[in-house]
């Protein structure tokens, strides 16, 4: 069995967010440091993925979202990443200090990006797929692929995700 990771992004899913409907509707996923508050701190964000990946012997398929993306990218290019089978990396922000310097991702890798993210170019999420190796899906007008953009469930995610499996 695969199992899946999910990774938020800064600010805490609602309980409308598709990653939080993903969750409720998979009690068999697992949150990865999800807090209450907006969470920043990139070491502390990068050993709970770790702890997380290296909890069980299965592989596994990270799911992250905004800043989530960012903290996998980092994760992977400093730890030992052989069970992690896949990931579906959804809007990443454009936060250089985080992303840089680009390296393709030790595994198979889907980033989805949004043509009108506040958080993103969709030039520069392009360049962050390319950077990392990744396989582009264009979401369209999607926003930042949030609540506040419209969005509860994502039934492209799931079909998505399920290429990854």
């Amino acid at each position: 069995m695969t199992r899946v990771l999910l990774v938020p992004g800064r600010s805490p899913a609602g309980p409308d967010h598709w990653m939080t409907l993903w969750a409720q509707d998979h009690p068999e996923y697992v949150w990865v440091r999800r807090r209450t508050t907006p969470d920043t701190d990139l070491d502390d964000r990068v050993a709970a993925l770790d702890a997380a990946v290296n909890a069980a012997a299965e592989p596994a398929i990270l799911v992250a979202t905004s800043l989530g993306c960012l903290t996998v990218a980092r994760w992977a290019a400093s730890h030992e990443t052989r069970p992690v089978r896949a990931a579906l990396l959804t809007v990443p922000p454009d936060v250089p200090e985080w992303a840089e310097p680009f390296q393709p991702l030790p595994f198979r890798s889907i980033v989805v990006g949004s043509r009108n993210d506040e958080h993103m170019s969709f030039e520069r999420a392009q360049a962050y797929a390319a950077g990392w190796g990744a396989e582009f899906v264009d979401a369209g007008d999607v926003g930042h692929l949030n609540t506040a953009s419209g969005h509860g469930p994502w039934p492209l995610g799931d079909q998505l995700l399920v290429r990854l499996e």
